[in-house]
């Protein structure tokens, strides 16, 4: 078996600065989301150009919309047929289009 890759310090400094960026950048969405100043349509047309927001799971971004918690997330995404696990970059236009259709 092997283990993980060997990195230089400065290769894992690097890789612990993009990560927290990226944990930054996903929260701020999340608040945004929260607050109502960023709609799913803007957040879809966001993630085609940003990375750190294509990788987030669609289920954390419905659970972030106002008045939808994890229950009515999960049943949403089962009535499109959306996989839990599944992230922005991963959706399909017709799953796009369902989603802003019911939750948007």
């Amino acid at each position: 078996m092997t283990g993980p890759p060997a990195n230089t310090p400065e290769q894992r400094a690097h890789a612990l600065e993009q990560a927290a960026a990226a944990r930054r950048v996903r929260a701020e969405v999340k608040e945004l989301l929260k607050t109502g100043s960023l709609t799913l349509a803007e957040l879809f047309e966001r993630a085609e150009s940003e990375e750190f927001i294509a990788g987030l799971k669609v289920a954390s971004v419905l659970e972030s919309l106002p008045g939808m918690g994890k229950i009515k997330a999960k049943r949403l995404l089962e009535s499109i047929d959306i996989a839990p696990n599944r992230r922005l970059r991963g959706l399909g236009e017709r799953q796009r289009r369902a989603l802003l259709t019911e939750a948007g």
